[in-house]
């Protein structure tokens, strides 16, 4: 599988996922959390597509829980 095939199928299941789950958040905020995260870890070596969405939603989630978080500071 290509580089451009692994990512297009991890994107999509992060993606899709969070769409299902109603986690997901602007449109580009949330491409751009999604594919810097799945870029970190190509960069790692990883190259299996269930890995690294899982990984990607991760991250997603903990930069929601800071944004909320510093939202319930501020606010």
């Amino acid at each position: 599988m290509s580089i451009r095939c692994t990512v297009e199928s991890a994107f999509f299941i992060a993606w899709s996922f969070l769409e299902k789950t109603g986690e997901l958040g602007p449109p580009d905020t949330a491409a751009n959390t999604i594919l810097d995260a799945i870029e970190a870890q190509l960069k790692t070596g990883e190259r299996r597509p269930l890995m690294l969405a899982n990984r990607a939603i991760d991250a997603y989630r903990r930069l929601n829980q800071l944004s909320a978080a510093r939202e319930a500071r501020l606010g």
